[in-house]
């Protein structure tokens, strides 16, 4: 679990139209405009025939390196550090202004879907993944489909062994 702040990101014909946050869970916050300055969601699909609508489900966050490399650049310039990667993440999406949004180095990684039209969604999580890694949507490398629970407890343990050499924080592992 991506420790960032949840995006509903609505993909039209391969076109990003809009991006949200997660809200109150019927009502989130416009953030396109300042969605639009994240490097690393396309702004299209890398598809010849993209669904109708798509609507992206994931988490905007901050790499621990590039949290860490624009505090000494804010300390250089004797300007405001950002407490954490979680906060940054969360208060750069919220800016009202798109171009200081566009200074912070932000990362995305999907997790699932909303609505869909024009598309037959993968009957498996790990599919409905790679799907959308295929439209050029970043996904996490960190994940297995495990045979049993012998196997997701091994990822667990995996996980909280190597979770301090993750490059992001997380919150815990989800299991679907």
């Amino acid at each position: 679990k991506f420790d960032g702040l949840a995006i509903n990101l609505r993909y039209e014909q391969g076109v990003l139209m809009q991006a949200a946050t997660r809200g109150d869970g019927e009502t989130g916050e416009d953030v396109t405009q300042n969605i639009r300055t994240v490097h690393a969601i396309p702004l299209r699909f890398i598809t010849a025939s993209p669904p109708a609508v798509l609507e992206v489900r994931g988490e905007v966050f901050m790499r621990r390196p590039d949290f860490e490399g624009y505090n000494a650049r804010q300390r250089e310039l004797d300007r405001p550090t950002l407490v954490n990667p979680r906060n940054g993440a969360a208060g750069s999406i919220r800016q009202l202004d798109p171009r200081i949004a566009a200074e912070r180095p932000l990362s995305f990684y999907a997790y699932g879907v909303g609505e869909t039209r024009g598309w037959r969604m993968p009957s498996r999580h790990s599919e409905v993944l790679d799907a959308l890694a295929a439209f050029g949507i970043p996904v996490c490398e960190h994940r297995v489909v495990a045979p049993d629970a012998e196997a997701l407890a091994a990822f667990h343990a995996a996980i909280l062994a190597g979770r301090d050499a993750l490059s992001f924080d997380i919150d815990g592992v989800v299991y679907k």
